[in-house]
């Protein structure tokens, strides 16, 4: 008998209270939060900063770890750029990015896991488009929405077909949907990428 897959889960803080955050992560069984943020700080969502985060956590029992260093989506590795743009192909195959992985598999051996980032939708968010992609063969990946209700990942990909409008040529039909599927990424990748020069702009 195959081995059952384990369950990740996905979130994105969005504006919402200490309160509402550690209740969605209630609600659904989540005991570990991996933060992916590379910067865990807001001016305006000060309870989402990253010590004030984990005590609040922490006191909810439910652990914080910090991988924003491994899996973050602002790179400081000039290898993984292309121009000004962080490069999603060039950031998985990364030394530290590869040790984030396997932190978070053997994390999840022992918990709950959620994937922390800010964005509220899944597929703007390099913790759907560059962390699961390289995830979603090995676990049931469940995005938590900021009203509470799950989407699987499956659906969430077939939403990055159409919302990518991608098309290929006539293949066997399951490799054509795979293919279809990685197309979407590629291109989403390309749309959400940080760049370099984003810190520049006034805020």
């Amino acid at each position: 008998m195959a081995k059952e897959a384990r369950i990740l889960f996905t979130i994105g803080h969005t504006t919402h209270s200490i309160n509402e955050f550690v209740s969605l992560l209630k609600q659904h069984g989540v005991t570990a939060i991996a933060d992916v943020r590379s910067q865990p700080y807001s001016s305006r969502l000060e309870q989402f900063n990253r010590e004030p985060l984990a005590t609040a956590l922490n006191a909810a029992g439910i652990l914080y770890s910090f991988f924003g260093e491994e899996l973050g989506a602002r790179r400081v590795e000039e290898e993984c750029y292309d121009g000004d743009r962080a490069d999603y192909n060039r950031i998985a195959v990364l030394p530290k990015f590869l040790e984030g992985l396997n932190r978070l598999r053997k994390t999840s051996a022992q918990y709950r896991i959620a994937l922390l980032c800010a964005e509220k939708e899944p597929l703007d968010c390099h913790r759907t488009i560059l962390i699961c992609r390289y995830l979603r063969d090995e676990f049931d990946i469940l995005h938590i929405l900021s009203d509470g209700t799950i989407e699987d990942h499956p659906h969430a990909e077939m939403r990055l077909v159409h919302q990518m409008g991608v098309s290929l040529p006539l293949f066997d039909q399951d490799i054509k949907g795979d293919l279809l599927i990685q197309a979407a990424y590629d291109k989403r990748s390309l749309q959400i990428a940080y760049r370099i020069r984003e810190e520049r702009v006034p805020q």
